[in-house]
């Protein structure tokens, strides 16, 4: 397993460099600027856990059906997916920071404002990234196609492959909405945040390299229960990275889904014990700085005072560790080979092990990333870091 994530950052090195040697025929500018970039930002981070997923389900299946530089190359597809989600993702939220770097639209506006063009910088960059996601997207679908799978193969993988961009897509325009409408429903924001990220990090990968192995109806059914499990405790570490962790450890500043006005699940379980536990003062503090986008320091501590305060967080922590449990049990039930099986586990331990090192309100470090009593380990993940 530790070879696939430099395996298929190898395969996607050559393939951008590949289509930006033929992109030279469109012209110089677009491939210095646009595929560049592109090129910088799907090769400047991120731990592969996509093609891991893939990888996994591959060999559960029993590693049929394609060749490894095959899975190779489809995990580099899904990271194509991800680079334009992610990018699009910052475009809707206008982040300025991704990877610790400045995010596309950030950086395109930064390259008109350095070369002096004509008009609007912030709306050239936004333009510019909006580009750069749909070239990401259909530069997977491409890579997807020229793979050469068998005609069963590709018929086993390519609803997934399918209803895996459409979820995305989906994800983001509730989540979109959710925003808009003030919807804080736990329950619809779990399900908006696993459409968003948790189904194509997690499930459709793995289910994904089942399906294109042949997998039998017992292990496909068992790693559907795991990869919906984990994909779920995916989202949920990456909102408590969100609020607790420091800006490194999610590649962007620490607090951007409150000021946003993000609809967490766990901002949703905060203001619902609040409202219904008569926790006025919690109450008021949370709805003020929920997008708020001046928020400062010191209103985030008081919001990590008040979420602490009414119960959210161990809330969502025990939950974390329910789904993990129920996510090993799964595995355990699914007839795999004993290697394949501590393969799988391990990526899902990657997944929750990264302890968040952001003080907590007393001024010690360590705790704010602890899942105390945790089958799933110590601490929580960013999603963008993925």
């Amino acid at each position: 397993m530790a070879e696939v994530a430099p395996a298929v950052e190898d395969v996607l090195s050559a393939y951008l460099a590949e289509r930006a040697a033929e992109s030279g025929t469109v012209g110089a500018q677009f491939t210095g600027d646009v595929v560049g970039h592109l090129t910088r930002f799907l090769l400047g981070g991120g731990k592969r856990l996509r093609p891991a997923f893939l990888w996994c389900g591959w060999r559960a299946g029993g590693g049929t059906g394609a060749t490894e530089g095959d899975i190779l190359r489809i995990g580099a597809a899904l990271e194509l997916l991800q680079g334009c989600a992610l990018i699009h993702d910052d475009l809707m939220d206008g982040s300025a920071v991704r990877r610790g770097s400045p995010s596309t639209p950030a950086a395109f506006t930064t390259l008109h404002r350095s070369r002096a063009l004509s008009g609007d910088p912030a709306r050239f960059g936004a333009s510019a990234a909006l580009l750069a996601g749909d070239l990401a997207l259909v530069w997977a679908q491409d890579l997807w196609e020229e793979t050469a799978l068998s005609a069963t193969a590709r018929r086993r993988g390519r609803a997934l492959w399918r209803t895996m961009r459409t979820e995305m897509v989906a994800g983001q325009y509730l989540d979109l909405y959710g925003q808009a409408a003030g919807s804080w429903s736990p329950p619809e924001t779990l399900r908006v945040a696993h459409l968003k990220a948790g189904l194509y990090t997690v499930q459709r990968p793995l289910g994904l390299g089942a399906a294109i192995a042949g997998a039998g109806r017992r292990t496909r059914e068992a790693l559907e229960r795991a990869g919906q499990a984990v994909g779920v405790v995916f989202q949920l570490l990456d909102d408590l990275s969100d609020l607790y962790g420091q800006p490194s450890s999610a590649g962007r500043p620490a607090g951007e889904d409150v000021r946003r006005g993000t609809p967490t699940y766990l901002m949703a379980v905060a203001m619902e014990r609040a409202r219904t536990g008569g926790h006025r003062t919690a109450e008021r503090v949370l709805t003020e700085a929920l997008g708020d986008a001046a928020l400062d320091e010191a209103g985030l501590e008081r919001v990590r005072a008040a979420v602490a305060r009414v119960g959210a967080r161990t809330v969502v922590e025990r939950h974390i560790e329910e789904l993990t449990g129920q996510a090993r049990d799964a595995i355990a039930e699914a007839g795999l080979d004993d290697v394949v099986e501590q393969e799988l586990n391990q990526v899902i331990e990657d997944v929750v092990r990264a302890p968040l090192t952001a003080p907590d309100r007393r001024g010690t470090a360590g705790r704010s990333g602890e899942h105390t009593g945790s089958r799933a380990g110590r601490g929580t993940r960013r999603g963008d870091a993925a």
